[in-house]
């Protein structure tokens, strides 16, 4: 039997680690590059998250249809060119709010003050929002086709295991990003190219076009494609007899008014959008977290070491996805009552959050270690989440569910970007106090809290409105 899936499997994995490579330069450089030149504040680093998680959201539900129709190959194609333009255009963010404003470059932004200072503020806020709402638009196809690739190329069982593996390019995407975009913007700034975050941008961005070409010469449907021999075929199908939906085509076509009115796709929903704000906080806000608290600019050598400790934790994920297997082979249940005892370990893990700021008083790395166990416990959630689609539902819709499930990620998203904003900005001028914590240690203890308890409450909400293994049939 030839091996080619996992090789598809690597492409997912790569693809998703530009993806999250692409995200995070924004949250990387805005504090100690972008901020500086344009003023911004919290909040309005808030809405620019926001709008971003927002189109992100939508893209997501229109990306999966889009995919269920126009076919993988050209779909992810299709998603990969966007968002890779709308990250290059960032860079040019600054040109374009100097040229608008009539100004004379980056030093006449700099030391503007005042009324001038917020009027740079503001007009360089809906540039850079234009340009996220490109980036969202591409990357909210990212999942409905990854979801989708691994239901063409991976057999049940093996599912969860395939997207806890690609899913672990969103943490290699993080964990590479701290120890190269503070540096290349760093860098670019020494020798004079701009304030070096816009090379930042064209260089990261530029790698979604490598991918590009890779995904041109090397995928095919399983079916289709020569280097999957008939083993690795019989493989792939051996559901056949049991799962929804077969063939080339996935099967019969599901409308989309009767996919919102089940229980299926609502317990999905809502579980992704009562979690996945907490990913979305802490891969958003985490520098400005070590900032804010300790000290530290995003280009200190102690700051990237404490992000590429976090995110080397969370690469841990990969074997979240192995668990549901380990179930089923010790218990015999079926592939989604194992999955939900698998959700439910992961779901406590979180509970830890609650002690991350108390233990940030002692050493700077207990929180970061916290944070990291939580993100590793949010990849496997999210993974098996995901899977969840494909135990289900028909292939033919696989890419509609992910759509909606990636919208509830994206709404939950912006929400806690737009809210820990302002929350960060309120508690520094007044003072909070809360829990021994003044200021914005208090507003993030606060945070911290709701993303603690966000997965028991998702994991109740699946666990409700779909109790035990039923598959939609069509």
């Amino acid at each position: 039997m030839t091996n080619f899936r996992w090789t598809i499997c690597a492409l997912l994995f790569f693809a998703t680690t530009v993806n999250y490579l692409d995200r995070q330069v924004l949250s990387l450089t805005w504090k100690d590059f972008i901020a500086p030149e344009f003023h911004w504040t919290d909040t309005l680093y808030g809405y620019i998250g926001a709008a971003f998680t927002i189109v992100y959201a939508i893209s997501n539900l229109l990306s999966g249809r889009f995919i269920d129709w126009i076919g993988t190959r050209k779909g992810y194609l299709w998603a990969i060119g966007i968002w890779s333009t709308g990250a290059c255009l960032h860079a040019l963010c600054g040109v374009a709010t100097q040229w608008s404003l009539d100004l004379h470059g980056t030093e006449a932004m700099l030391e503007a003050t005042g009324a001038t200072a917020a009027t740079i503020a503001t007009v360089s806020v809906w540039f850079f929002i234009g340009a996220r709402i490109i980036l969202g638009l591409g990357e909210g196809g990212n999942f409905p086709s990854a979801i989708k690739v691994t239901t063409e190329y991976f057999p049940r069982r093996d599912r969860a295991f395939a997207t806890s593996i690609f899913n672990a390019g969103a943490t290699a995407g993080a964990l590479v990003a701290p120890l190269c975009i503070p540096a290349l913007a760093q860098y670019f700034k020494n020798i004079g190219w701009g304030n070096g975050w816009e090379m930042a941008f064209i260089i990261i961005g530029g790698l979604g076009y490598v991918w590009m070409g890779l995904w041109i010469w090397l995928y095919r449907h399983p079916g289709e494609n020569r280097r999957v021999n008939k083993a690795e075929l019989d493989y792939i199908r051996q559901d056949a007899a049991t799962e929804a939906g077969n063939g080339e085509d996935g099967g019969p076509k599901v409308p989309l008014a009767r996919v919102i009115r089940l229980p299926q796709t609502w317990g999905i929903f809502l579980a992704k959008l009562v979690t996945d704000g907490a990913w979305w906080f802490f891969l958003f806000w985490t520098p400005a977290y070590i900032s804010d608290n300790f000290g530290l600019k995003a280009s200190d050598p102690t700051a990237m070491a404490l992000m590429f400790v976090l995110y080397a934790i969370t690469m841990l994920s990969i074997f979240g996805g192995k668990l549901p297997t380990i179930i089923i082979n010790r218990t015999h249940l079926n592939s989604y009552d194992a999955r939900l005892k698998a959700m439910l370990a992961f779901a406590l893990i979180p509970l830890l959050a609650i002690a991350a700021q108390p233990l940030g008083e002692i050493n700077y790395w207990w929180p970061i270690i916290i944070i990291g166990l939580v993100g590793a416990a949010h990849q496997s959630w999210s993974a098996n989440l995901y899977s969840v689609a494909s135990d289900l539902f028909p292939r033919s819709v696989v890419g509609t569910i992910t759509g909606i499930n990636g919208l509830a990620g994206g709404i939950s998203g912006a929400v806690y970007n737009a809210l820990s904003g302002r929350m960060f900005d309120y508690a520094e001028q007044s003072h909070m106090c809360i829990a021994g914590f003044e200021g914005k240690p208090a507003g993030y203890f606060i945070v911290f809290c709701v993303c603690a308890v966000a997965y028991l409450a998702g994991w109740c909400i699946l666990k409700t409105l779909v109790p035990r293994y039923k598959a939609v049939v069509v």
